[in-house]
C-alpha cells in the first residue's frame, strides 16, 4: 500500500507591508511540497531453497526478480476495440476478467522459524475450486488462504506443483457460484505490439489492473527467475512492459478479447519494482501442464 506524505511549509506574520515603490521585490510566494512512499513493511524474501525470512512482499532482489509478494461463469469474451476506445477496451477487459482473479496469502517460516505471510495472485480454472498460480508464491507455505474477488477467504490446498516451470493449481472449497472461470486464450497467436492487461495484488493491493503491449516473444529462461530449480524450465517466456510487481506473481496476463494467454511470473529489474520488463508464461505451456497439475503430480 502506498503511504502519502504532504507538508505545508508556513511562514510567520508579517507585519502589513509599506505601500510599494516602482522598484520593489515581491515578497516570495508561500511553498507547498510533498511526497509519496512504499508503506513501510515490505520485506524482501529470497527464493533461496525454498526457505526465506518473514515478509509481506517476497522478491528475488537481483537482475530478474519474481513479481510475487513472498510477498465467472465462464468469462464472455470482450470485443475488440479502436485506438479511440482503449480505455472503455481496458474497462470492458476488467469487468470481464477480475472475478476469475484471487489473492493468495501464504504463511511461511523463515530460517529462524519466524513466520510471516506471503501474498502473490491466481487464476480460477474451474467451478470445483482449482486455483492456477506460480509455484514460488505457495513455495514453503505452512498454510495457505485464497480471497476471491467478492472478499470471501477460504483455506487452499495444494493439488499439484511444478517447480521447473514455476506452476501450480491449489484448491478452495466454496460454493461454486462464487468461482468464475476464466477464459484461456491462445499464446500462439500473440504478436508483439499486441495490447495486453495484466490483472493481480501487486504489493497486495488486491484487484489491480496494469495496461501496456506485447514487447518480445520466446524469451529464454536466463530472463526467468531460477532459484534452485524454480523456473529453471522456462525458455520461451513473453515479455512485456505491462507493469507487474510484487504480488502480480500467478496472475493473468490476458488479451484485448478479456483471454488468458499467459501467467504473469517475474520481472527484469535492478531495483524491488516495475521498470517495464515484465515476463510471463505462455498459456499454451500451461494448458499442456495442466491435466498432470489437476491429478496431483509433483515435480
Amino acid at each position: 500500500m502506498l503511504a502519502h506524505d504532504s507538508f505545508d511549509q508556513q511562514f510567520p506574520e508579517q507585519p502589513a507591508p509599506q505601500p510599494a515603490t516602482p522598484s520593489a521585490t515581491p515578497p516570495p510566494p508561500s511553498k507547498r511540497g510533498g511526497r509519496s512512499a512504499l508503506a513501510a513493511g515490505v520485506i524482501a524474501l529470497a527464493l533461496v531453497g525454498g526457505a526465506g525470512s518473514g515478509a509481506l512482499t517476497t522478491t528475488l532482489l537481483s537482475k530478474s526478480e519474481t513479481a510475487t509478494t513472498q510477498t465467472g461463469s465462464t468469462t464472455t469474451p470482450v470485443s475488440s476495440s479502436s485506438q479511440g476506445a482503449a480505455t472503455s477496451n481496458a474497462s470492458a477487459v476488467y469487468q470481464a476478467v477480475s472475478p476469475s482473479v484471487v489473492t493468495i496469502t501464504s504463511t511461511v517460516s523463515g530460517r529462524f522459524g519466524q513466520q510471516g505471510q506471503a501474498t502473490g495472485s491466481g487464476v480460477v480454472l474451474d467451478t470445483k475450486g482449482d486455483i492456477l498460480t506460480n509455484y514460488h508464491v505457495i513455495q514453503g507455505g505452512t498454510s495457505i488462504s485464497v480471497t476471491l474477488s467478492d472478499g470471501t477467504t477460504a483455506t487452499a490446498t495444494v493439488v499439484g506443483t511444478n517447480s521447473s516451470d514455476d506452476l501450480a493449481v491449489i484448491r478452495v472449497s466454496v460454493s461454486s457460484s462464487k468461482l468464475h472461470p476464466a477464459t484461456m486464450g491462445d499464446s500462439g497467436t500473440i504478436q508483439v505490439g499486441d495490447s495486453v492487461y495484466a490483472i493481480g495484488s501487486p504489493y497486495g493491493l488486491s484487484g489491480t489492473l496494469t495496461q501496456g503491449i506485447i514487447s518480445g516473444l520466446n524469451r529464454p529462461e536466463s530472463n526467468s527467475v531460477a532459484s534452485g530449480n524454480v523456473g529453471a524450465g522456462l525458455n520461451s517466456l513473453i515479455q512485456t512492459d505491462t507493469p507487474i510487481n510484487p504480488g502480480n506473481s500467478g496472475g493473468p496476463l490476458v488479451n484485448s478479447l478479456g483471454q488468458v494467454v499467459g501467467i504473469n511470473q517475474s520481472i527484469e529489474s535492478p531495483v524491488d519494482g516495475n521498470t517495464g520488463v515484465g515476463f510471463a508464461i505462455p498459456i499454451n505451456l500451461v494448458k499442456q501442464l495442466l491435466p498432470t497439475l489437476e491429478s496431483g503430480s509433483n515435480v
